[in-house]
């Protein structure tokens, strides 16, 4: 069995929410997204890579931040979910109802991306002044903090400043997440480097259960982070990429923005599927188990 037949709750660009009263019911499916726009094409194996290396890191975190898991057992899934069992093994999680902040918390240890972008415009990202003479994938001289609005799929999300994000969330949450964010990246890019990945950036989702600040949704994964190869890496250039970089930059060489956009030739599927596996094996240290 390759998908369900149940009607999710809800829908992001790669999960189905299905709520479950006092839980959720999180599936990653094997979606991918670029520039905003779901794609045609699925790649093997994604959503469980997604999701088992989501909870490598909500476990190698405990201690830093509390988390929403409840369970990724099969045997814990709600009755009318276990005849999709060959499916969701290693794909879904049950966790805890939050109270989800209405900012993406992205944190940068290296220039790239839009971050690239407003430096080379006026020296700052998100309103913060950066050093002189930085380039493509320079490491920044410490991570830094600059959220994002969230936006409705289609549309764009907005980098903000930080005094923005404290006007939405009030100081004390904005702060709370600011040093939340930080530490947990600087503990991940340490193990990271340690295995031969560098994690150039990462976005990051908070909310509340209780009142307390909790890590939620996804975490550390080849679609919310830049992963690159320390063995190759090159200040300056565009970097071999673990993440879906990889088909982002196919659709730029292959797309004029106009209309729907194309399909993935099947190396590129492929190699997107492999990229995202060896992304699991490094950080983890374990055999992918398909």
């Amino acid at each position: 069995m390759t998908q369900m037949e149940l009607r999710p709750d809800a829908q992001g660009k790669v999960r189905d929410l299905y709520d479950l009263g006092d839980r959720l019911l999180l599936v990653a499916s094997d979606r991918i997204s670029a520039f905003d726009y779901i794609l045609e094409d699925e790649i093997p194996y994604k959503g469980q890579v997604l999701t088992q290396i989501s909870v490598f890191w909500f476990k190698l975190l405990e201690g830093v931040v509390d988390n929403h898991i409840i369970s990724t057992d099969v045997e814990d899934l709600p009755e009318e979910f276990k005849q999709y069992s060959d499916y969701l093994r290693g794909r879904f999680m049950l966790v805890k109802k939050a109270d989800m902040l209405p900012v993406e918390c992205i944190v940068r240890g290296y220039l790239s991306g839009s971050g690239l972008k407003s430096y080379k415009k006026d020296g700052t990202v998100c309103g913060i002044k950066l050093p002189e003479g930085l380039v493509n994938s320079s490491k920044l001289p410490e991570a830094i903090f600059t959220p994002s609005t969230k936006a409705e799929i289609g549309d764009h999300d907005e980098n903000i400043s930080y005094e923005r994000c404290a006007q939405i969330l009030g100081e004390e949450d904005a702060a709370a997440i600011r040093d939340l964010t930080l530490e947990v990246y600087n503990r991940a890019a340490n193990h990271a480097a340690e295995r031969g990945i560098i994690i150039a950036d990462t976005k990051l989702e908070f909310g509340k259960v209780d009142g307390k600040i909790i890590l939620a949704d996804e975490v550390l994964t080849p679609d919310s982070s830049r992963f690159w190869a320390v063995e190759s890496y090159a200040e300056g250039e565009e970097q071999a990429s673990f993440d879906k970089q990889f088909v982002r930059n196919w659709l730029l060489e292959n797309w004029d923005f106009t209309g729907a956009p194309p399909r993935l030739p099947e190396d590129v599927i492929r190699k997107t599927s492999e990229k995202y596996i060896q992304a699991y094996e490094i950080i983890t240290g374990e055999k992918f188990q398909r």
